[in-house]
């Protein structure tokens, strides 16, 4: 029994997608969540800034006392996951393996995915996916207005609807598409209407959390908390991420404002 709390990060309010997804999962445990909305989006980003901004951000859930960190960012994922993993010694658990095991599992080869810039450029998931199936059949296409739009709470009005439509255009003859951006889960409904019923879309944060409860459950760090907490810091004040977490969790949402010239690296 470990009731420590799990550390979960993103560049913005796109990783709550799958901090609800854990708390489903494990309603028992506690959780820190780290939003780094000062440098949203990361999809633009270097390879090498984005391990400067994800080790900054070890370093502060580390200094929360986390048993473990998910890294709820597809581009974090894509582009620092391994540097963090070396370095430190708690475990750091990303959004691709745990969903590229399931797809194999599915023994699905037509594969589509959504993405950032970054990550499509990275080629994260085509590394990964190519490694477990077999004559994979694979379309990557960055949809870079998609995270700021989920940022600023479109992601049900007429601008998201024709945004997804022009990104689904591209995708031909697919079995599954993965939602390769922690925020594109809002979208889902959207997304899967432009798609049919044929097409599995799939939210990346569902196969997180399973993977992160098997990885507790094997090591007996599984909380036993009957009065679990969640805190949530921000690196920069940001109205909307209250407002779309709020509604994403179904509770209300105060999140803390980070002062990083004590708190973070810089």
């Amino acid at each position: 029994m470990d009731n420590r709390p799990i550390g979960v990060f993103d560049s913005g309010v796109g990783g709550m997608t799958v901090l609800k997804e854990l708390r489903k999962k494990m309603p028992h445990e506690n959780f820190v969540y780290l939003g780094d909305t000062k440098r949203f989006p990361y999809g633009s980003k270097s390879k090498q800034t984005i391990i400067e901004l994800t080790k900054n951000a070890m370093e502060f859930l580390k200094k929360q006392n986390v048993k473990m960190i998910v890294i709820a960012c597809g581009t974090a994922t894509s582009q620092a996951l391994e540097e963090v993993q070396n370095l430190y010694s708690i475990p750091i658990i990303g959004v691709i393996e745990p969903t590229v095991d399931y797809i194999y599992k599915t023994n699905k080869k037509k594969i589509g995915v959504m993405a950032t810039a970054g990550t499509i450029r990275s080629k994260g998931w085509e590394k990964e996916l190519s490694k477990r199936i077999l004559e994979l059949d694979l379309q990557s296409v960055a949809c870079p207005l998609l995270a700021p739009m989920v940022e600023e709470g479109w992601y049900e009005n007429k601008i998201a609807k024709l945004a997804v439509k022009e990104y689904i255009k591209s995708f031909k003859n697919r079995e599954a598409l993965i939602l390769g951006c922690t925020h594109y889960p809002l979208l889902k409904e959207i997304i899967q209407k432009q798609l049919g019923k044929k097409v599995e879309v799939i939210n990346i944060g569902t196969h997180v959390a399973q993977e992160v409860e098997k990885k507790l459950k094997k090591q007996d760090m599984l909380s036993q908390s009957n009065q679990t907490t969640l805190q949530i810091y921000l690196t920069e004040t940001e109205h909307k991420f209250n407002e779309v977490a709020s509604i994403l969790l179904g509770e209300n949402i105060e999140a803390k404002l980070v002062k990083e010239e004590t708190e973070l690296l810089v």
